[in-house]
């Protein structure tokens, strides 16, 4: 089945992030990773999963001129949802303890925006996904919030947090929905939908 996947496309995957790139390695399909410096921002109006859609298909049209026939890139966005607001990334360090302590006790949404992009007759066109996961955290204590921040750094992560490092392990009480794309990409949808546009 893996034969099928390469024979039709090249599969790029336009992202910096070292876990979607992970991910994407443990699904054993062949694929080149690139970074894609694209427009971030969105209209205010959006909310929840149209966010990182939008956001996911941007990254799509930034690289889109300069792919080719035999090309299909993968481009993703997540975000953290709480009570009706968007956690982004942390400007800080201070800002990180300040968004985990928002989540702290609560049950918040992940939102991740997939964007597959083709040229078909001369033309980029596009065919997106969006995946949820409900994730509730216990209550936090300041010197837990502390800890994590100080040693893991999480600046680059929506919400101040990585499911799969120390405050994942601790402070994960429930989820429903997948794991993988609170990691920032549900590879299960990922791999289904490849398995649609490559027959």
């Amino acid at each position: 089945m893996h034969s099928s996947f390469t024979s039709k496309y090249h599969i790029i995957l336009g992202s910096q992030s070292p876990r979607r790139r992970e991910l994407m390695a443990g699904l054993d399909i062949p694929f080149r990773a690139i970074s894609i410096d694209a427009d971030e921002s969105y209209p205010h109006d959006l909310k929840e999963g149209d966010i990182p859609l939008y956001i996911s298909q941007e990254k799509a049209k930034a690289y889109a001129p300069q792919l080719r026939a035999n090309e299909l890139l993968i481009t993703a966005d997540t975000i953290v949802w709480l009570e009706g607001k968007m956690l982004g990334k942390p400007n800080d360090e201070t800002d990180a303890c300040k968004m985990l302590r928002q989540l702290s006790g609560k049950t918040h949404q992940v939102y991740t925006g997939v964007t597959f992009t083709r040229i078909i007759e001369g033309a980029p066109v596009m065919e997106s996904l969006v995946d949820k996961t409900d994730v509730t955290f216990r209550e936090l204590s300041e010197e837990e919030i502390s800890y994590y921040v100080a040693n893991y750094k999480p600046l680059d992560k929506a919400g101040a947090y990585g499911v799969q490092e120390y405050i994942g392990y601790i402070g994960v009480s429930r989820m429903v929905g997948s794991y993988f794309n609170v990691m920032g990409f549900p590879v299960e949808q990922v791999y289904t939908k490849l398995q649609c546009l490559m027959i």
